[in-house]
């Protein structure tokens, strides 16, 4: 299973990606640790990226994608792989679909999780971290107990959603039209609980 994973901030996509993981044994390929990993390892391409981050830049497509490739070539990611979070933009989509090609691969499929942006707003606002632990709660979904230590971040306040989902929405507006044109895009509602949205990533994964 060679797949994307395409949802806006606070949909629920990496739990999702988790998910698919286990059940498809492939590796979760998910931008932001990647990038993590390879500043932490000090190679070539991760000095690279890491002078981007160090200095606040986004970092170029051709690093990422450059990262990307040598990800798709380890052990682990022979039978597949999970992408969580990239590409975003018709340019990285047709750079990865230039590498897959490259390396004898293909896509199977681009899931979108389609939740409505009152809900995504709702989901990241009401969230809160316990600053004992780092164990996130929602106020609404899965309260905190009585004496934990709360604490609201700056991410989670809802001037910086907002901004967050709009950024995405600008982003991603062309992204979906394009995956579509190629029969590749499938798109599911992302409302409900996990296992409830799981079962309907495996049916249209299924039908797909």
């Amino acid at each position: 299973m060679r797949m994307i994973l395409v949802g806006a901030p606070a949909s629920g996509k990496g739990t999702q990606a988790k998910v698919l993981c286990e059940r498809f044994s492939v590796p979760q390929i998910a931008t932001g640790d990647m990038l993590r990993a390879a500043k932490a390892e000090r190679t070539e391409l991760g000095l690279k990226a890491a002078s981007y981050m160090d200095a606040g830049e986004l970092v170029p497509d051709e690093v990422v994608i450059g990262l990307i490739e040598r990800r798709l070539q380890g052990a682990d990611a022979a039978n597949g792989f999970v992408l969580d979070g990239y590409p975003r933009t018709v340019a990285q989509a047709e750079a990865l679909g230039e590498l897959l090609e490259r390396l004898g691969q293909r896509l199977d499929a681009v899931v979108q999780i389609e939740v409505p942006r009152e809900m995504l707003v709702e989901r990241a606002v009401q969230r809160r971290t316990d600053k004992r632990t780092g164990q996130i709660y929602h106020l609404k979904y899965n309260p905190p107990p009585p004496d934990a230590e709360l604490e609201h971040r700056v991410d989670d306040r809802e001037e910086t959603v907002v901004a967050r989902l709009e950024t995405y929405e600008k982003m991603t507006a062309a992204l979906l039209p394009y995956y579509e044109g190629k029969g590749l895009l499938l798109r599911i509602d992302g409302v409900g609980t996990p296992s409830e949205i799981t079962e309907r990533l495996l049916r249209v994964l299924r039908k797909g």
